[in-house]
């Protein structure tokens, strides 16, 4: 399988082939739900909560005698059916994380790749090698891409690079041992520089 390979200005200038074992697996759209999910709930801080009626303040005094008073039996001000009172059912701080074995996610990378490869969404881009750390030096770039959400995928990190960017909305980046599925799927292109697909590559056979 081949990609285009990009000047910094978003020029096309040849070709460049990507590596079978990463880009050219029949993804399973079951199986990067399951790895997507893992992702999304790690992410999840569940720090929500809210106060029963035993943690509202007051309500210790019964508003109104038991009989005689025509109205309903109530105990306590801090009933969930009053004003100010306690939360029934309500959320409390909980951890959503999930556990999945390092060969399944590495393996749900695999299939993520796959599937924007075969999207057309894979590009490869010559360096990132910013004279000055300037907006304007990117301006080609970002035209040239058109897309909604983009991921640079480098091999080091660029200060410059990093440092332009930031007032580019749609620009991501992330190191090529750092990359996963979840990041894969989320941008609607992902760039690679030519060092950062060797880096990845060579993360995955460490990895093995």
């Amino acid at each position: 399988m081949e990609t285009k390979l990009l000047n910094l200005k978003g020029q096309e200038v040849g070709t460049v082939a990507l590596p079978e074992n990463l880009f050219s697996v029949k993804p399973d759209p079951f199986f990067i739900h399951e790895v997507m999910n893992h992702y999304q709930a790690n992410k999840h801080r569940g720090t929500a909560c809210t106060k029963t009626r035993a943690e509202v303040s007051g309500g210790g005094k019964k508003p109104w005698k038991q009989k005689g008073t025509g109205r309903a039996r109530h105990g306590s001000t801090r009933s969930p059916i009053w004003r100010k009172g306690g939360v029934a059912f309500g959320p409390k701080p909980r951890s959503f994380r999930q556990y999945l074995p390092v060969q399944k996610l590495r393996l749900g990378l695999i299939d993520a790749l796959s599937a924007r490869a075969a999207d057309g969404a894979v590009l490869v881009i010559e360096n990132l090698d910013l004279g000055a750390a300037k907006t304007s030096g990117l301006n080609d770039l970002r035209k040239g891409l058109n897309a909604k959400s983009i991921l640079f995928v480098t091999d080091k990190m660029d200060k410059n690079f990093k440092t332009a960017s930031k007032n580019i909305g749609n620009f991501g980046w992330c190191l090529a041992q750092n990359l996963n599925a979840y990041e894969a799927m989320r941008s609607t292109k992902l760039v690679f520089t030519a060092a950062g697909l060797k880096a990845l590559v060579a993360s995955v056979k460490e990895a093995k």
